[in-house]
């Protein structure tokens, strides 16, 4: 069980360079037509709607880069962000405008703006959510081991320099005989007893409780653990992206503990006594993430938030 290999998505995403692009503008009208009488409509415009907030009128500044401009060349943000975008932008006309802006976001652009990450309270309309970095945050796992089988210990493996809400954590938990704790940076800054090796993914499964903790902005494992056997343990997020989530229900999805981390025993103890309710988390977290597997659907949406990005700056996406 491993995570998804750069050199697979490398070779993917290298290819889609070599689409013709009136093709691909053949290819968008049919699919953005489809909608129309698509069975699943009210999903997809509802997911649409989730990620692009923006109104009629949005406006983007006169020099705002066209999508001709959106090449690997230029690209600022690393070519994860390139490829994760261009696979949806190159059905558009290249004289359309847009703002990209790569790496985790924690605040909302003055402008409208495709990120990857976005706060979750507030007004972030001008942060329209797109799949970015999909390589390293979107995978999924198979999970033979049942919950009753796991180590009842709370884990955590990640980085926690400069962070300060893991530092926080590690401060109230670290050395506890029910927390197993581990800082992974490389350079870390934190005390030396903290620092240690990472621990693959499905070394991670042998326990029942894993520590989602936001960093930068989301918690990157959050995902995969959802889709496990194990259970998800944080406090309520604060930022989202496309996997939504703002739209996680707290001890239905995850287990939900105090910001300060205070009740992490007292929660835990809870669901170690009340075992079919832990595996009711387990159900519906997994049923969340089913959502993001089918390819051809997320490919749909991608490309109709993109459409709803163009038409609220007043664009024409059929020039």
């Amino acid at each position: 069980m491993a995570k998804n290999s750069k050199l697979t998505y490398y070779i993917r995403t290298y290819s889609l360079l070599l689409c013709p692009k009136f093709l691909l503008r053949i290819i968008m009208r049919k699919r953005l037509k489809s909608i129309m009488s698509h069975k699943e409509r009210e999903y997809l415009l509802s997911r649409v709607d989730y990620y692009n907030k923006l109104q009629d009128g949005a406006a983007l500044p006169q020099d705002a880069p066209t999508l001709k401009m959106h090449t690997l060349k230029n690209k600022k943000s690393g070519s994860v962000y390139f490829f994760d975008s261009y696979e949806y932008t190159r059905y558009f006309p290249d004289p359309l405008r847009w703002l990209l802006k790569g790496g985790d976001v924690t605040t909302v652009p003055p402008h409208p703006t495709i990120v990857k990450s976005r706060p979750i309270m507030g007004d972030n309309a001008n942060s329209v959510l797109m799949k970015l970095n999909k390589v390293r945050h979107f995978f999924f796992v198979k999970d033979s081991i049942p919950f009753e089988q796991k180590k009842d210990i709370i884990l955590f493996r990640g980085d926690a320099n400069g962070k300060p809400g893991r530092i926080a954590f590690f401060r109230k938990w670290f050395g506890h005989p029910k927390c197993d704790l581990i800082d992974t940076a490389k350079h870390s800054v934190n005390p030396a007893e903290w620092k240690g090796n990472g621990m693959s993914v499905k070394e991670h499964l042998n326990y029942r409780y894993i520590m989602a903790l936001e960093g930068v902005d989301v918690a990157s494992n959050l995902k995969w653990v959802m889709s496990s056997n194990s259970i998800a343990v944080m406090p309520r997020p604060t930022y989202e992206t496309w996997f939504m989530e703002g739209k996680l229900i707290p001890n239905y999805h995850y287990i939900e503990i105090k910001p300060d981390y205070s009740d992490l025993l007292e929660r835990i103890e809870y669901y170690n006594t009340h075992i079919d309710e832990a595996y009711e988390i387990i159900k519906h977290a997994n049923e969340y993430t089913m959502q993001f597997r089918d390819k051809k659907r997320e490919d749909l949406i991608s490309m109709m938030v993109l459409a709803k990005y163009f038409d609220k700056t007043g664009q024409d996406i059929y020039q």
